[in-house]
């Protein structure tokens, strides 16, 4: 208690600046990917204020900022559309039933991602290689500059086409004046957050210039929206009589939930890797598992469109000195007070002081020091680090992650299994010994195997794992099968120097090899298949 009561208290000051700035930050992000998904901009800021919340008060990393995402948004999409098909279908026609259908999944999403947490789950980021995590912020950062590029873009007579003449040279000028802000202001004093600055500063020059500039509310109006204003989110009790329109769909809802999960918690826990890095401090995987998941499923009962961490907020958090959990609750709370009461004043803010931060924020994220490295590190953590860059930015996060561990894998796995050797030596007596070196695991198994010839072996022959490691199933039965071997020929084998665990597994599936294992003090302890790893912190 007195740990979370001191993320509120030891750095107030830049964590309100830093969530003000935050929160500007976020409004025309939530909006877009409302837009993405299909849904009206009101419920993408809904959902990124109880995102926000809920993850700021109980997540496992403060200073980490979450809120709807473009990643969870492209998911969602095909489910809403079918679910606006089936709802005008019906005999009695429900309006938006893809969005009621979208509040449904979000507390499946929900309850997916606490279990992820509560079976700490959350532990395996640590097994990301540091090649993904790089291709990773690489992939990213030009994905927010890809995004960005969309604003530069006017609807003109139903066409969308970039902006050209002086509004083009007006609004790459305030872009450029926002980003000089954000580059300059630091070297004078780090006192005042420089994003949230430069916003005032060219939002100023704007109103006061009456200056005719893209602004956050002629953006929602272009996109089909209404305007910022709303109310407090209300509870969705209809989606509870709406279950039935389900029938035959369960299979799209609960595919679309576990995929929406899957890409909501690897996103958050590769931002929390990422922020730890830049912090030098740890955050709880398992923790922010819970939190996510909770305010999924908040945002599923009070018509929020759910989402995830989101990098690019985050690190212009940290950037701006935020790094408690009030950083987080005041940038949420100051987006709702913006939907409550300060829409007209928001509306005002020039889209090109928002496009500026974000431009800041990809230089900040792209890992430049891979260009540097790339020539010095091993053939294949080079070629992990441009695949998982390029999918990020041809598909999705998830998929580029999971992509890049099982090339890293399989890289691994295949190296490992070059590595097992067997050095043959004869004892006075007679015993041929052989001395296994290396892992031996299912990848080395067939090159264990090659190592002995048990026809042409002596009568007696002794088998040494003081400097192997039989790390799996696989190894356990490889070494289980070439005893059984010699023994068929009636020849005598000995098994030296292998851990308790692995004495117990050959002992339960062949009890009779009491005579074969040889017990030493000097046997190596490990455990085989262990789901041992580290404690949260």
């Amino acid at each position: 208690m007195r740990k979370i009561f001191h993320s509120f208290t030891f750095n107030p000051k830049n964590d309100i600046l830093s969530g003000l700035t935050v929160a500007l930050a976020l409004v025309p992000e939530a909006v877009a990917f409302a837009f993405v998904a299909g849904i009206d901009p009101l419920v993408g800021l809904y959902g990124a204020f109880m995102m926000g919340l809920v993850t700021a008060l109980f997540g496992g990393r403060p200073g980490m900022i979450s809120g709807a995402t473009g990643a969870m948004a492209v998911v969602m999409v095909h489910m809403i559309q079918q679910g606006n098909i089936v709802g005008e279908n019906l005999a009695n026609p429900v309006d938006n039933l893809g969005l009621q259908w979208l509040f449904i999944t979000l507390l499946i999403v929900g309850g997916i991602q606490i279990s992820a947490g509560v079976l700490r789950l959350g532990k395996f980021v640590r097994l990301i290689p540091h090649p993904v995590m790089m291709g990773f912020v690489n992939g990213l950062a030009i994905v927010i500059f890809l995004s960005q590029l969309g604003l530069f873009k006017e609807n003109v007579n139903g066409e969308v086409q970039w902006l050209q003449g002086t509004d083009l040279w007006t609004m790459i000028g305030f872009v450029a004046l926002t980003m000089g802000v954000m580059f300059g202001l630091p070297k004078l004093t780090k006192k005042i957050p420089a994003a949230l600055t430069a916003i005032i500063v060219v939002a100023a020059i704007t109103i006061l210039g009456g200056i005719d500039v893209s602004t956050v509310g002629s953006f929602i109006k272009n996109g089909g929206g209404e305007g910022l204003e709303g109310g407090l989110p209300t509870f969705q009790f209809q989606i509870f009589g709406l279950l039935d329109t389900l029938n035959g769909h369960w299979g799209l809802i609960i595919s679309t939930a576990f995929l929406l999960a899957a890409v909501g918690l690897i996103e958050s826990l590769m931002t929390l890797n990422l922020i730890d890095e830049m912090t030098d401090t740890r955050g709880s995987g398992n923790r922010e598992c819970v939190a996510q998941g909770g305010a999924n499923i908040l945002n599923g009962l009070f018509g929020g469109m759910g989402g995830c961490a989101m990098i690019g907020q985050s690190i212009i958090n940290i950037n701006s000195g935020g790094r408690g959990r009030l950083s987080g609750v005041v940038a949420a709370i100051a987006l709702l007070c913006f939907v409550l009461f300060g829409a007209p004043l928001i509306e005002q803010i020039p889209i090109a002081a928002l496009v500026g931060v974000m431009f800041m924020v990809v230089i900040g994220t792209f890992a430049w020091s891979s260009f540097r490295v790339i020539n010095k590190i091993p053939k294949s953590d080079a070629f992990v680090l441009i695949v998982v860059s390029a999918i990020t930015v041809w598909q999705d996060l998830a998929i580029a992650v999971l992509s890049g561990v099982i090339i890293s894998a399989l890289v691994f796995a295949w190296k490992n299994a070059t590595m097992i050797r067997a050095r043959k030596s004869i004892k006075e007596d007679g015993t041929k010994v052989y001395e296994i070196w290396g892992p031996l695991f299912f990848g080395s198994v067939q090159n264990f195997n090659q190592k002995f010839d048990a026809a042409t072996d002596p009568e007696k022959v002794e088998i040494d794992f003081i400097e192997s490691k039989v790390t799996d199933h696989s190894g356990i039965e490889a070494v289980r099968n070439i005893a059984n071997k010699y023994l068929d020929l009636g020849k005598s084998v000995k098994l030296t120097h292998l851990s308790p665990e692995c004495k117990n597994l050959l002992l339960k599936a062949n009890p009779g090899f009491g005579e074969v294992i040889e017990t030493s003090i000097d046997d190596p302890r490990y455990w085989v298949v262990t789901d041992l790893l580290d404690k949260e912190v």
